[in-house]
């Protein structure tokens, strides 16, 4: 029968292959690779000048039972805009990186007090390229949800995306059912191939939303899992340094790290990472120093703390942003560094015990800063 199969709407994100074609992929499924998933043709990727990790939304002729899958046969929109402006939009390596300058506060209320101490101590800001250190069992699971949270509700406006690497299937399930976001999972039953895929997919997701102008905020959870995935899918190339790692095994992990930045022109990604110590593995502990001094925030989590209960057990010496001083007012600035003067005379374990006590005292930073600044006026 001769009759034209009726076009269905359909979208997805664009994952190329090296040939040149590609096929929508969808959010709500990992971006598992499907026999259903449209066919982009190659043609139609040069004449608009598509990415990889472009969100489209078009017209799918559905596939026929014995040739082939649905292919896409008209583009309606690319990244929210007609395809023929998508072709004008800088592309992220044409755009130029700058520090920081817009806080992002973390703090919702009274509690979470974690939130709280993070805004006093290591501030985030747009664009911030974030590292949290965490050996095993310091709370880093409760403190990715509760900044997830805070920045869905103090930051509707941030385009939320969390990317697990290797985590446990019943820790998925948690964080789908917390995050307000997207959450991609690349889940322990999966093999290193998918690891690989999906990490470096998502972070193009995420540099094609920053390109329009969009702000993204990712957590990366965990980077030291992502990075053995890496190790593993590489084979032996190169020099192995000790603890099995490949010299090159690393550079697309720490590429992908390295993407956060915020934009002069608008647009932003954020990425807030956690690094696995302490876990008695010398390709953890030399993973951890290869992304150490790579962020322009760190956040260090102590099991001391943790084992006596005190939550968040943050290490306040070895934490901070750098350049914060572009981030926060003069005034907030100067009781932060009151704060620290006090607080690094103590042993870090007494130091976080101090502060969160303080803290809860305490309805708002805000009263707890005009404290500090009414004390200093008076000395």
């Amino acid at each position: 029968n001769g009759e034209p199969i009726p076009l269905e709407p359909g979208c997805g994100v664009l994952e190329m292959h090296p040939n040149g074609y590609g096929f929508l992929r969808s959010p709500d499924n990992n971006y598992t690779r499907e026999r259903t998933d449209p066919f982009v043709p190659a043609t139609m990727i040069d004449r608009y000048r598509l990415r990889e990790g472009v969100f489209i939304k078009g017209l799918v002729q559905p596939g026929r039972r014995q040739q082939q899958g649905p292919r896409v046969r008209e583009i309606q929109e690319v990244e929210g805009m007609p395809p023929d402006d998508y072709v004008n939009v800088k592309t992220f390596d044409q755009l130029t990186p700058i520090n920081p300058e817009t806080w992002l506060r973390l703090e919702t209320g009274q509690q979470p007090i974690t939130t709280r101490v993070m805004d006093l101590l290591t501030p985030l800001g747009k664009g911030q390229r974030a590292l949290i250190v965490a050996p095993p069992r310091t709370g880093k699971t409760v403190l990715l949800q509760q900044v997830s949270q805070a920045i869905s509700t103090n930051h509707p406006e941030l385009s939320l995306v969390m990317l697990l690497v290797d985590e446990r299937p019943e820790e998925v399930t948690d964080m789908k059912r917390s995050v307000k976001g997207d959450v991609l999972a690349s889940s322990l039953d999966c093999d290193v191939e998918s690891h690989v895929r999906l990490s470096q997919l998502v972070v193009e997701r995420c540099k094609r939303m920053a390109e329009s102008g969009k702000d993204v905020f990712l957590l990366m959870d965990s980077i030291t899992r992502m990075a053995r995935a890496f190790n593993k899918w590489v084979g032996n190339t190169g020099r192995t340094m000790s603890g099995g790692v490949d010299i090159k095994a690393l550079d697309i992990p720490k590429k992908l790290f390295a993407t956060a930045r915020v934009f002069e022109e608008g647009g932003s990604l954020t990425i807030v990472a956690t690094a696995l110590v302490d876990t008695g593995s010398r390709m953890d502990e030399l993973i951890f120093q290869e992304f150490k001094g790579t962020g322009n925030m760190e956040l260090v989590l102590d099991r001391k703390l943790a084992d006596r209960r005190v939550w968040p057990s943050i290490d306040i010496s070895q934490s901070g942003t750098r350049r914060e001083e572009k981030l926060l007012d003069p005034n907030t600035l100067h009781a932060v560094n009151m704060l620290r003067r006090t607080l690094s005379s103590m042993h870090h374990v007494e130091a976080m015990e101090q502060l969160t006590k303080q803290l809860a005292k305490f309805k708002s930073n805000r009263e707890f800063i005009s404290l500090i600044a009414s004390s200093r006026d008076d000395g």
